[in-house]
């Protein structure tokens, strides 16, 4: 790690570095990272290390209960630390340390689906609150009888896209459903999105003429019953993004371009980042057929009944406890799909 930092002063010393201001913010960045969290997360190991070493002479010496609590509360939190800084090291994509958006939305299926699309929206809110993300709701459209039919989430904070990107796909439940009279076992379907959340270092706009923006215009002069929902469309591909938690259609104008050019930039195929890198200038020429969506296809199957099991169709990784991975303790997938991958 000293000699990364090292060698990017070095790079900040070139005569030429300020010549391409998109490659001197993202070294810019590195080091602040480097210097003011890896570095002083290293040197904080090492204390915690050397506290553990220290506490064991000593219980060596004398039993101690409450010095070995101690020392066993700092091996484990340093356990947790390590096993989350391995997982970090698997991500190498210069997207994976960006925040994240994640939408959910439910599949075919009524109020099955819609409340299996809750139970996501439950799982990736408890998964971002114990990695200490802030989590910001950004849209939810509510189900007929109970659930949601769509939700989509801001995860902010380091590393959020290279830990959800994963999640990306189609997850499927099986459980007797809520909703039947008949304690009939049901298979419900829910589609996951998760795209990075774009920063200054990516200068592109989307042309005005490429969008189309739809707000709640209400006739009624009583302005507690209004609205502040917006919902814009990308023409040349179809892609529509809604936004309806800000409190005014400024502010959930702003989130929903936002969702709309990091979806576009993050498209598998035919998207904003393949054109760029390509010099394509014709970008508005990308049609709904050319896009390949990703969330299309199953990765994750839940079984509630007749017994308990996760497992993730890409890496046949398999967990017994369903209900605790559907509170939010996904890292033990995550890591097998980085690994993986």
């Amino acid at each position: 790690m000293t000699a990364r930092i090292q060698y990017l002063h070095q790079v900040i010393a070139q005569p030429d570095f300020w010549n391409n201001p998109t490659r001197a913010y993202e070294v810019l960045q590195e080091i602040e990272y480097s210097i003011f969290y890896k570095h002083q997360e290293y040197q904080r190991w090492c204390s915690i290390l050397e506290d553990i070493k220290a506490a064991l002479e000593l219980l060596e010496l004398s039993a101690d209960e409450e010095l070995l609590l101690e020392a066993q509360t700092n091996l484990t939190q340093l356990q947790q630390e390590l096993e989350t800084a391995e997982i970090q090291q698997l991500m190498s994509d210069p997207c994976d340390q960006k925040s994240a958006f994640l939408t959910i939305t439910a599949g075919v299926g009524g109020a099955d689906a819609e409340y299996w699309a809750y139970m996501l929206l439950r799982m990736y809110s408890k998964w971002g609150e114990s990695h200490s993300y802030k989590i910001l709701l950004v849209e939810k459209s509510c189900g007929d009888l109970a659930g949601i039919k769509s939700a989509s989430l801001e995860i902010i904070g380091r590393y959020a896209y290279g830990y959800l990107k994963s999640e990306t796909g189609t997850h499927q439940l099986q459980q007797i459903s809520p909703f039947d009279v008949t304690n009939s076992l049901h298979t419900s379907f829910a589609s996951v999105e998760v795209f990075p959340i774009l920063d200054e270092s990516v200068e592109w706009e989307i042309p005005e003429k490429d969008l189309e923006i739809t707000r709640w215009h209400s006739n009624s002069r009583n302005i507690n019953h209004s609205e502040t929902w917006v919902k814009v469309v990308h023409i040349p591909t179809g892609i529509s993004v809604f936004c309806n938690q800000e409190r005014s259609q400024m502010q959930n104008k702003e989130k929903a371009l936002a969702i709309l050019k990091s979806k576009l930039f993050a498209m598998p195929t035919a998207g904003y980042a393949y054109a760029l890198a390509q010099i394509v200038e014709q970008i508005d020429e990308i049609q709904p057929r050319q896009i390949k969506s990703l969330s299309n296809k199953l990765i994750r199957e839940y079984i509630l009944h007749p017994y308990a099991q996760v497992k993730d169709l890409r890496t046949n990784l398999e967990a017994p406890a369903a209900t605790a991975v559907l509170n939010g303790e996904i890292d033990l997938f995550i890591k097998a799909y980085l690994q993986q991958n």
